[in-house]
C-alpha cells in the first residue's frame, strides 16, 4: 500500500509546475483524476508529439513522465452540466489541484469558496506565478519568470557573464514542490480541525524561500552578493577543476579536509601555515584554484576521484545526464524506472525520490489516453447509466 492510499485528488493541471505537484501525489498512492478539456486534452499532449526522438506514440516527454500514475477524463467545466459534474466529485474526493492564472479557479466556479460549501473537507490548491494577492497577482509567469525576479539568476553563472537561469526549471518544479507540501499539510490539518482549507502557492515566493541564508546574509550585512561562478563566498577550494578528459568539482568545506588534499597531493607551494585555515584559503583563493586546474590536469578524472575518495576529501564527477542517469548509486535507489505507455512499449524516466520504509511502492501505472477513464469514473463513482453517458459526450460535455 502506497502512503496516500485513499485520498482522491482532481487534477486540473497544466503544463509543469502543477502537473509535477499532482505527479508526486499519484507517485505517493493519491488516485489522481486529471480532468482534461473535451477534444485536444491538456496542453502538454501536444508538447513534443510529433518530435520521434522525443516522444513515444504520440506523448511527449512532457506528458510521459508528468502524468504516470493518473487517469484522464474529459469534462468541460465552462458548461453547466460539466460543472454540475465536477461539483459531485468534489463531494467525494479530497483535493482539487489547479496551476491556472489567479482568479481563474474562482470564474469557473472551482475555487474554495465555491467548493466547500459542497464538500467542507476539500483541500484546494492554486499554483500562480505571483500568488493570489499582492499587486503583481495578475502577471502572467512562467519558469524563467520567477528565476529572474526571485533573484537566484543574479547569484548564477560566471562573474564576467550575464545572469544565467538554472539548467533545471526550478521556477516550476519549487512552485510544484512547494504545492505537494502545502496540501500535506492540509490534510494533515484535516485530521485536527476536520476542515479542509486553501493552499495559496506562489512560485515567486519559492523562490525567495530558497535564497534561504543567503537572504539573511544579506540583510545582516547589506551587501548584494554576485556571480561566483562554481565558487563558494566562504570555502575554498569549493569549485569545478578540469582534469585530463573532464571535470570534477571539490568540495573542501573544513580545514581537516584541506589537510587531507595536501596529504594527497604534491604541493609544497599551497602546504603553507597561511591555506591550513579557511581565512587564508579565501585570501589565497585564486592561487589555489590556479595550481590546482595545473595539478589535477596531470590525470585523468577517474584517477582523480579514486584518490579523492581514498582520503575521504568531498568529490564527484561533474556528470552529463546520460553519465548522471547510469550512476550505480542513482540505480540503485531505482531512481530510473520503465513506464510503460498505454499502447504498448515503455520508456525510463526519473523515479519517485520519496522512500517510505512502510508504505513505498515503486509502482508506476501509464500514463493515460484522453478520457481513457470517463467510463470508471462516471458510471463507477458517479453512478451514471450508459444513455447519461452518451449523452453528455453528444452535448460535449465530456
Amino acid at each position: 500500500m502506497k502512503a496516500l492510499h485513499g485520498i482522491r485528488v482532481l487534477d486540473l493541471t497544466h503544463m509543469l509546475s502543477g502537473p509535477y505537484a499532482s505527479m508526486m501525489l499519484a507517485d505517493l498512492g493519491a488516485e489522481t483524476i486529471k480532468v482534461e478539456p473535451p477534444g485536444k486534452g491538456e496542453g502538454t499532449r501536444r508538447l513534443l508529439e510529433k518530435d520521434p526522438k522525443h516522444s513515444l506514440h504520440g506523448f511527449g516527454a512532457y506528458f510521459l513522465t508528468l502524468n504516470r500514475n493518473k487517469k484522464s477524463i474529459t469534462l468541460d467545466l465552462k458548461a453547466p452540466a460539466g460543472l454540475a459534474l465536477f461539483h459531485r466529485l468534489v463531494r467525494i474526493s479530497d483535493v482539487v489541484i489547479a496551476n491556472f492564472s489567479a482568479g481563474v479557479m474562482a470564474r469557473l466556479g472551482v475555487d474554495y469558496e465555491h467548493l466547500a460549501p459542497i464538500n467542507p473537507r476539500i483541500i484546494t490548491c492554486s499554483i500562480t506565478g505571483f500568488g493570489e494577492t499582492g499587486p503583481a497577482r495578475d502577471r502572467p509567469a512562467f519558469d524563467m519568470v520567477a528565476q529572474a525576479m526571485g533573484g537566484g539568476m543574479s547569484i548564477t553563472g560566471q562573474p564576467d557573464g550575464p545572469p544565467t537561469r538554472s539548467g533545471i526549471p526550478i521556477g516550476d518544479l519549487g512552485g510544484g514542490l512547494m504545492g505537494v507540501i502545502g496540501i500535506l499539510a492540509a490534510l494533515q490539518a484535516r485530521h485536527v480541525t476536520g476542515r479542509g482549507q486553501h493552499v495559496d502557492i506562489a512560485m515567486l515566493d519559492a523562490q525567495i524561500s530558497l535564497l534561504n541564508y543567503m537572504a539573511t546574509m544579506y540583510f545582516l550585512s547589506g551587501e548584494i552578493p554576485e556571480r561566483l561562478g562554481n565558487g563558494h563566498f566562504v570555502h575554498v577550494p569549493y569549485d569545478t577543476f578540469r582534469c585530463a578528459d573532464g571535470y570534477i568539482i571539490i568540495a573542501v568545506i573544513t580545514d581537516n579536509f584541506w589537510a587531507a588534499l595536501m596529504e594527497l597531493l604534491d604541493a609544497p607551494d599551497l602546504d603553507t601555515p597561511e591555506n591550513r585555515e579557511q581565512p587564508g584559503r579565501l585570501r589565497n583563493k585564486e592561487t589555489i584554484h590556479r595550481r590546482l586546474n595545473e595539478i589535477l590536469a596531470t590525470h585523468t578524472q577517474a584517477y582523480w576521484l579514486e584518490q579523492l575518495r581514498r582520503y575521504r576529501i568531498p568529490c564527484a564527477p561533474v556528470n552529463n545526464l546520460a553519465q548522471a542517469l547510469a550512476d550505480e548509486q542513482v540505480l540503485a535507489r531505482h531512481m530510473v524506472v520503465e513506464v510503460a505507455h498505454p499502447l504498448g512499449g515503455s520508456t525510463r524516466m526519473p523515479g519517485n525520490p520519496i522512500k517510505l520504509s512502510e508504505t513505498h511502492e515503486d509502482t508506476f501505472s501509464p500514463p493515460p489516453l484522453l478520457g481513457q477513464h470517463n467510463r470508471e469514473v462516471y458510471q463507477g463513482l458517479l453512478g451514471l447509466d450508459e444513455a447519461e453517458l452518451e449523452a453528455l459526450q453528444a452535448a460535449g460535455v465530456i
